[in-house]
């Protein structure tokens, strides 16, 4: 499979190499006028008209193995093995569950039971200054 990717990569860029030399050696359509009136030389190979058929049919078959080739290794690249099976059986069957509301979402919030208030004042708060102690600045309220 793997040789199969890289010959297919490799008609790829041939593929796409060749369409942009032969599409940057094309003249444009001013360029035939010219060289039928006689102005000028073609500069062709080919001659004054035997030459554009020649590139643009090059071009076009180009074009094709190319979209080919794409579509090929686009196929290729999505395709999954069978046995791999789901992104979801790698995870552990001992997930602990979501835990359970009893209030239904949208009902009235008032009506829903409040979490009690903690016994004891938690350790992090520092304890309150001395009657005696001056008041620190971020202790104190300014006055009016």
């Amino acid at each position: 499979m793997s040789t199969l990717l890289n010959l297919l990569l490799l008609v790829q860029v041939l593929s796409a190499l060749g369409m942009i030399g032969l599409i940057l050696v094309q003249h444009g359509k001013g360029a035939d006028m010219g060289a039928a009136f006689g102005s000028g030389t073609s500069g062709s190979l080919f001659g004054a008209t035997g030459g554009a058929n020649f590139l643009s049919r090059t071009t076009s078959v180009l074009a094709a193995i190319f979209f080919v080739t794409t579509l090929a290794l686009a196929y290729f690249g999505n395709l999954r093995p069978v046995s791999s099976g789901s992104v979801l059986d790698a995870v552990p069957a001992t997930a602990v569950p979501a835990p359970v509301s009893d209030s239904i979402p949208g009902a009235n919030p008032a009506a829903s039971t409040a979490a009690p208030a903690p016994a004891a004042a938690p350790a992090a708060v520092p304890p309150a200054p001395a009657a005696g102690a001056p008041a620190s600045p971020a202790n104190q309220i300014p006055g009016k």
